[in-house]
């Protein structure tokens, strides 16, 4: 029974995480989760450009 919970458990954050990407994809941001807030600097923004 405990290796049952355990599974459910784990489906449901893997799940989650997999819908997370998926959404996140769709609405076309290429990094997710990247710390840049998807300003990489191949697309030129000024914030990750060292003086």
């Amino acid at each position: 029974m405990v290796n049952l919970i355990v599974i459910v458990i784990l489906i449901i954050l893997v799940g989650t995480a997999v819908f997370y990407i998926w959404k996140e994809k769709k609405k076309g941001r290429k990094c997710i989760g990247c710390p840049s807030a998807g300003c990489c600097s191949n697309k030129g923004c000024d914030s990750m450009k060292e003086n």
